[in-house]
């Protein structure tokens, strides 16, 4: 039988690739705001677009497009989330006040009211997930921030 050759990786293994351990700890944390987000009747992905529209939208008109851009979701899945978030009463949609073709996308009263109890949830989840790194938290976080600079 022939060994099969190991693959040309400059890693000793998975466990110093940080690529692999972002996606393994990405998982984990994702699985956990799952759970939390579940009782609310959210998934994470329409948390975080309620949250930007409760954050962003008082300070500028937000459509789909800069909803998606400031999310960093593509195009496809934030129509589908403004679509089930617009058919659960949590966003409102409406002419935009100077692009014709474009609509404005706004949280409701009730979609505000959810984003401020999911927010504190989300929140709960990160500060027992985030915990072991104790003071290196915000070191972690300017990590992120710079690794987002790039796109």
């Amino acid at each position: 039988m022939v060994k099969p050759k190991p693959l040309p990786t400059q890693h000793k293994g998975p466990s110093d690739s940080p690529g692999f351990l972002l996606w393994r700890i990405s998982n984990i944390w994702q699985r956990e705001q799952r759970a939390a987000l579940q009782p609310l009747g959210l998934t994470h992905t329409q948390f975080v677009m309620l949250a930007v529209v409760t954050w962003f939208g008082s300070d500028e008109p937000l459509t789909q497009a800069k909803l998606s851009q400031l999310t960093g979701s593509d195009p496809m899945t934030t129509s589908q989330v403004v679509r089930a978030l617009l058919a659960n009463g949590l966003f409102e949609r409406e002419s935009h006040p100077t692009d014709t073709r474009a609509k404005v996308i706004s949280a409701s009263r009730a979609g505000r009211e959810l984003a401020q109890k999911a927010v504190t949830v989300v929140e709960a989840v990160d500060r027992e997930f985030f915990a072991p790194l104790g003071g290196q938290q915000s070191s972690l976080v300017l990590h992120f921030q710079k690794l987002l600079e790039k796109e």
